[in-house]
């Protein structure tokens, strides 16, 4: 059999993901000190737990800023650095089944990327991302877990951090209904939020942010759907904010299977 590996190598996870034709082999996240370590680390982890011979491997593909620090192929074998923005929209594309979207990757940042057929175009990005909710809630909850941020949010409740058209109208003005956001932590006061509600607070004005810059890339743009791929898909309040911003501002938000490795699966589908 002929498998092509994809490897994304981020600033502190390697993902991994194997193509045999069409057909995606089981995903891996692996976590080291640094990339060339994370990068050797997970590909040798990959093929011992999925019984994956070095001849069966046809092609390793690697894209990621990590990525920039390898200059060797992976044990030997061929090896070739994609364009992680078309590695973006090549794996989101083709876990999603839409063909004309914008693809919006939620890491440590967040990059905007536009699929139109096969024209595959880097828009841009914003500084909101998973960095931002470690440094706030290292800085507002004492702990840069976001396993263990993500507890206390299940436990907190976001209408007690941000202020909502509900909170100063009586009534719902043209095209913000009484639950949209008026202002991110614009209704917290000392003594009335507790930590589990400033986590919850924090990851949803994190998604809200991303969410609305998304759709405002398109205003005139004719895109409705959008494509959310990186490691922030996991969070839960993914299902709630996400539908609720497409009522709001009528356009539809995807979260494809195995969404934190398309970027990986895009550089695998790269070799072709």
């Amino acid at each position: 059999m002929a498998i092509v590996i994809g490897i994304d190598v981020g600033g502190s996870t390697t993902k991994i993901i194997g193509l045999e034709g069409d057909k995606m082999l089981s995903p891996m996240c692996i976590t080291a000190a640094d990339p060339v370590s994370s990068l050797f680390g997970a590909f040798g982890r990959y093929v011992h737990d999925n019984d994956i011979s070095l001849t069966d491997v046809e092609q390793v593909m690697i894209t990621g800023v990590g990525s920039k620090s390898l200059h060797t192929s992976i044990y030997g074998l061929p090896t070739r650095q994609v364009d992680e923005f078309l590695a973006d929209g090549l794996g989101a594309t083709f876990n999603s089944g839409h063909k004309q979207v914008i693809v919006v990757s939620m890491g440590t940042g967040t990059t905007l990327v536009r699929v139109d057929g096969d024209d595959i175009t880097h828009l841009g990005g914003l500084s909101m991302g998973g960095g931002t909710l470690q440094g706030l809630s290292t800085l507002m909850l004492q702990t840069s877990d976001i396993g263990q941020v993500v507890e206390m949010a299940s436990k907190g409740n976001a209408a007690n951090i941000h202020l909502t058209i509900g909170d100063i109208c009586d009534t719902s003005l043209e095209g913000l209904p009484l639950h949209a956001t008026a202002a991110l932590f614009g209704k917290i006061r000392q003594g009335h939020a507790s930590e589990c509600d400033i986590a919850r607070g924090l990851i949803t004005m994190v998604l809200e942010t991303i969410g609305s810059c998304a759709v405002m890339s398109q205003t005139g743009g004719g895109f409705k759907h959008f494509v959310l791929i990186g490691n922030l898909t996991r969070l839960p309040e993914c299902r709630i904010v996400f539908p609720m911003m497409e009522d709001l501002y009528g356009v539809h938000f995807h979260i494809p299977d195995h969404a934190e490795y398309c970027t990986a699966l895009g550089a695998a589908l790269a070799y072709r």
